[in-house]
């Protein structure tokens, strides 16, 4: 089988140092930013709600110490993602913007479970709240959140590990926000259990978000289609529309961290087509009309190599393991 090394193309996420590097670059300040903004206020707030004994101020810096966590991480994925690649990682460091993004979503799970263990108990004895120092601290709080938010929010929203970092901020400035309408609410009234209660509602405000971003993630990493491509309309297109194209089979598209597409596949190719030239036009097709930007093509002719019966027709295997006669074979 005919294997064209050429049809591998270096501008990938790996090697490319044009917008994507540019972006990767800014978020990485980005992300700094915001972490040592929410690590500094962090603080404060723990001794806020220890002191006050209001749960909103204490779960609101749970967050917030998680936060600053995962923004730390998500700083240094995008710090280890400028890193080349190696002979070990041929794909360099991508991906582990993907892996922060997946744990975030983990962490913001626990500490929304922690959240409502804790209203429970909050719920089934009521303790006392100082409504006056709590608004003060909630208030600063709410501030430091929404300069957060906006640092973060010009940033690239394509990348998950972004948006995770985002996911965070924005439970912070919910809490934030939650802590400010609990403390009117008990210095108006006194009545101390709408603390607890709007603890348990922001918790679960973000716990949809947090699940589309752990989804999301875990595609990438299952090498999932991107959901903005379709693997088969694409092979359709190849085979339409490049030249000397017969057809496209044993075709694979994945994202390596959820902005950067790549694909492999054969071509199966008419007799005295010139493999070079249709590999080029295989290439420049998926790169300008799919957003792949990195492929690698494997030309043939006659029966594909991976044929498991030499006697067999390159699609045979399909029919005996039971699919449709007019499907065709792209695993």
């Amino acid at each position: 089988m005919a294997h064209d090394h050429a049809s591998h193309d270096h501008g990938s996420a790996g090697h490319s140092h044009g917008p994507g590097h540019v972006h990767g670059s800014t978020d990485k300040k980005r992300v700094l930013i915001a972490t040592c903004l929410t690590a500094g206020f962090m603080v404060a707030e723990a001794l806020g709600g220890w002191l006050t004994g209001s749960l909103a101020l204490v779960a609101d810096a749970g967050h917030m110490l998680a936060d600053a966590i995962a923004l730390g991480l998500a700083w240094y994925a995008f710090h280890l993602a400028g890193r080349p690649a190696t002979g070990r990682l041929t794909y360099g460091f991508a991906r582990v913007k993907t892996l922060v993004a997946y744990t975030n979503g983990i962490a913001i799970f626990v500490i929304a479970l922690w959240i409502v263990y804790e209203a429970w108990g909050r719920l089934m004895a009521p303790a006392p709240v100082l409504g006056g120092p709590m608004l003060v601290v909630a208030v600063a709080g709410l501030l430091v959140n929404i300069a957060s938010f906006f640092v973060l929010h010009g940033g690239d929203r394509e990348s998950l590990n972004m948006r995770g970092a985002i996911l965070h901020v924005l439970g912070d400035l919910l809490g934030s926000a939650a802590a400010i309408v609990a403390a009117v609410i008990i210095i108006a009234t006194g009545w101390t259990p709408i603390d607890p209660i709007l603890s348990v509602l922001v918790s679960l405000l973000i716990l949809s978000t947090a699940w589309s971003l752990m989804r999301e993630a875990a595609h990438v990493l299952l090498e999932g289609v991107p959901a903005s491509l379709d693997r088969d309309l694409i092979a359709k297109d190849l085979e339409g529309s490049v030249k000397g194209v017969r057809e496209v089979h044993h075709m694979h598209v994945w994202s390596l961290d959820g902005t950067s597409n790549m694909a492999t596949l054969h071509a199966c190719l008419n007799d005295g087509v010139d493999a070079h030239a249709a590999v080029s036009a295989i290439k420049k097709r998926l790169a300008a009309k799919h957003g792949i930007d990195h492929a690698t093509v494997e030309p043939e002719f006659g029966q594909c190599a991976d044929s498991h019966d030499e006697h067999d027709h390159p699609h045979d295997h399909d029919h005996a393991h039971g699919a449709p006669a007019d499907r065709r074979h792209y695993h």
